[in-house]
């Protein structure tokens, strides 16, 4: 028997309301990296769509400044690509190579690797090269640190604040006190703590909106603004789980962050700017814990 009108209306509302349920959760899924597909292989004097968000990638991180309006593959993006890769340890192309497009596309940290035109990257790679040792790690310009009158830092979780994510973080201030002169102790909001920690949204007033799931995973400010800052778009977890951010291993890097240290170059470090989907990473390594010692003069 035929369905009736009534029913075939009843059935084509159904699927509408679920689409409608759906499509939320289908562009929360999708990375905000995905354009970089698109792009894949362009070298100077291409012209396609995507290149403009190649730029503004790029001078979000501190590679380009003033990008053109258009996706014309220039000089000047040539040049930044170049950079980025030298300073990634790879093939200095100049070109979206496909090495190039995949290391862009790994989540990371919303810390630009140059910073008002300030980078030691190439330099301490080119003394490396060389033959001489150097270290990879790297503070912030003009070495911003807390005074030894406040080496007893506190800490609040903002409202908002999920549960699982608390002793995730408890733990990574641990993890930074068992190696430092600092110690964390916990404060409830009201009481102006020197640290503070929230999960938030896209544009959420400090200059440094997040972009959904995918892309910029987290950020934080150099001594002492204090703030902390997780993608709440995230897929956030405990652990090792496929697709998931893990709470810990982001808290110890953003803390090194809070604690006056940029990003490192060494690639198991943990101020390393990116950090796989799945991939646990709480262990301060030795250039972790020379660069905090250098910036505090710890014996």
């Amino acid at each position: 028997m035929a369905p009736s009108k009534a029913s075939t209306l009843s059935l084509f509302t159904i699927t509408t309301l679920l689409l409608l349920l759906l499509l939320p959760l289908l562009s929360h899924a999708a990375s905000s990296f995905e354009y970089l597909n698109q792009v894949k292989g362009s070298r100077k004097g291409d012209n396609v769509q995507g290149i403009l968000d190649v730029k503004k990638h790029l001078e979000k991180f501190g590679y380009l400044s003033g990008h053109s309006q258009n996706d014309d593959f220039d000089d000047q993006l040539e040049s930044a690509i170049k950079t980025y890769q030298i300073n990634y340890n790879l093939e200095a192309t100049g070109r979206l190579d496909a090495k190039t497009v995949s290391n862009m596309m790994i989540p990371r940290c919303g810390v630009p690797d140059i910073i008002n035109g300030t980078t030691s990257m190439i330099s301490r790679k080119i003394q490396h090269h060389e033959g001489l040792t150097v270290s990879q790690y790297a503070f912030f310009p003009g070495n911003p640190k807390w005074p030894s009158s406040k080496y007893r830092l506190t800490y609040a979780f903002l409202q908002g604040t999920p549960n699982q994510a608390k002793d995730p973080v408890k733990r990574a201030f641990q993890t930074w006190a068992n190696n430092t002169q600092f110690t964390f102790s916990q404060v409830e909001e009201y009481r102006t703590p020197d640290l503070t920690i929230s999960f938030q949204r896209r544009d959420h007033g400090d200059r440094y909106p997040f972009d959904g799931r995918g892309g910029v995973t987290a950020h934080a400010f150099s001594p002492t603004d204090g703030r902390f800052h997780y993608d709440a778009d995230e897929m956030w977890v405990v652990g090792s789980v496929n697709g998931g951010m893990d709470l810990q291993s982001i808290a110890v890097h953003e803390i090194g962050h809070l604690l006056g240290l940029d990003h490192s170059f060494v690639e198991d470090a943990i101020m390393y700017p990116y950090l796989n989907t799945a991939t646990v990473k709480r262990n301060l390594k030795p250039d972790d814990i020379q660069g905090i010692k250098n910036l505090y003069n710890i014996k």
